[in-house]
């Protein structure tokens, strides 16, 4: 089965990008994979007080996911799988890409402030031609309705 790659972090267009991957997948009979990537930096601390960051990373994550989890399940019937790595973003991603050949398509929302589509959106479309699957950027303001339209 194919499947759409989404990132959860805690920027406000992830919401977006949850939103359209699980329509399309939805739409299209695909599945959905959500991928959280804990940056090293986080951890840079004494080695207790760094385990003990790292699993509050994950429990925040894991709180985010079932947000959005049972809102796939009820409401688009998309059963989304949780990935969680440790690392530089952008390396992750391309990872998750190669280890998971059933990733179609990689999903991202795209800011809408005066900083530009934000960090991610920037470094990942300078990888974008030697990815071996498409980006869809999603725009962070696109309202419910116009989501629905487009999926």
């Amino acid at each position: 089965m194919r499947k759409f790659l989404v990132v959860l972090d805690d920027s406000r267009e992830c919401l977006n990008a949850m939103r359209f991957a699980a329509m399309r997948a939805a739409h299209t009979g695909a599945g959905v994979t959500i991928l959280s990537v804990i940056p090293p930096e986080e951890f840079n601390h004494w080695i207790g007080v760094g385990a003990v960051m790292r699993e509050e990373a994950r429990e925040r994550i894991h709180a985010h996911f079932e947000v959005f989890a049972k809102w796939m399940r009820d409401k688009q019937n998309v059963d989304p799988e949780l990935v969680i790595r440790e690392g530089q973003p952008v390396d992750e991603i391309i990872g998750q890409i190669k280890r998971d050949p059933s990733i179609g398509v990689l999903v991202l929302g795209a800011g809408t402030g005066r900083k530009g589509p934000g960090p991610l959106v920037t470094q990942m479309s300078k990888n974008a031609g030697s990815l071996p699957i498409p980006i869809t950027i999603v725009p962070g303001d696109l309202s419910k309705e116009k989501l629905e339209a487009i999926t």
